[in-house]
């Protein structure tokens, strides 16, 4: 479920962009200069890319905050891998989008180790 504030937010940059296509329709429609809209374009676009952003931010920080949480609870303490886990749990507020992607492989990978290991010792 996404956050109510971050729903808000979203539909309100939509219907800004709704309102710049109309605008590009109505400019289209009376042969307006290219160049306006082309720039009209830009905006809209830049407005679509944001909210997406805001979207896949919700969606990967969530699942990799849930990836995290989940390796620590596999880890009893002396899985080998603390460190990293901490490490990857400490930066988790600051990742950037790009980031959470590679964390998020990072993580499974540490989660895969642990779970292996203690099928391995019977725990």
């Amino acid at each position: 479920m996404i956050p109510k504030d971050l729903t808000k937010d979203i539909k309100t940059r939509l219907k800004s962009i709704k309102g710049q296509v109309d605008g590009l329709i109505k400019m289209l429609d009376e042969g307006k200069d290219p160049e306006k809209i082309l720039l009209q374009f830009k905006a809209a676009k830049k407005g679509l890319d944001k909210a997406h952003y805001l979207l896949l931010d919700e969606t990967y920080r969530k699942a990799l905050a849930i990836k995290i949480s989940e390796t620590v609870e596999a880890c009893p303490g002396n899985c080998g891998n603390e460190d990293r886990i901490e490490f990857i749990r400490q930066q988790f507020p600051h990742l950037q989008l790009d980031s959470l992607t590679q964390k998020m492989k990072e993580i499974a990978v540490l989660k895969e180790r642990i779970g292996n290991a203690n099928e391995k010792s019977g725990s």
